[in-house]
């Protein structure tokens, strides 16, 4: 895995062994980005799900002014924090190390609004569904939020539909999706 674009271009990003994490390929990140190329420079980024870092680090080495990175794993959170060193972007980046909605509650208030947020959770268990539903009436976020659910194929996009959510494109690669979300 490595930073496919940007100031730290080719760097090689590190993740963890085991299933604990499921690293985005280069392929479907600079598919991904490609996709969001617009929208990325300037903005403020907030990677649920982190794993590794590897979506939030793309996302700075391409311009981002701010990244927060939320991953509950401390191994992971660990990959994250080296990784940054590594592409010496982490005076852009803070680290949470919670689970997802702990860290949403923490930031409420406290943070600018995000205008884009990825998140990769776990397939199957629907915290992408609770997560947005916070998401929703946050402060977090703001009218042109754009919300990037990466998920299993079988994943419905419905239910984000009837949180409150558009669904404003669906790309499908081999093993997974990406929907894009605005509110």
């Amino acid at each position: 895995m490595r930073v496919i674009a940007g100031k730290a271009r080719r760097l090689p990003l590190k993740t963890i062994e085991g299933l604990d994490t499921r690293p985005t390929t280069d392929r479907i990140k600079e598919t991904l980005f490609n996709i969001l190329q617009n929208d990325v420079p300037g903005c403020r980024f907030l990677d649920l799900f982190a794993g590794s870092g590897g979506i939030g680090i793309e996302a700075l080495s391409r311009g981002a002014e701010a990244a927060v990175f939320v991953e509950q794993n401390p191994k992971a959170a660990d990959c994250i924090r080296e990784n940054l060193k590594t592409t010496r972007l982490e005076e852009s980046a803070a680290v949470m190390v919670c689970d997802v909605m702990t860290a949403l509650r923490r930031m409420e208030g406290k943070q600018e609004p995000f205008d884009l947020v990825f998140m990769d959770p776990p397939y199957g268990r629907d915290l992408e569904l609770e997560a947005l539903s916070y998401l929703k009436d946050s402060s977090l976020i703001h009218p042109d939020t754009l919300i990037v659910v990466e998920a299993s194929l079988e994943t419905k996009s419905e239910g984000m539909s009837a949180l409150g959510y558009t669904v404003s494109r669906v790309k499908t690669y081999k093993t997974n999706q990406h929907i894009f979300l605005v509110t």
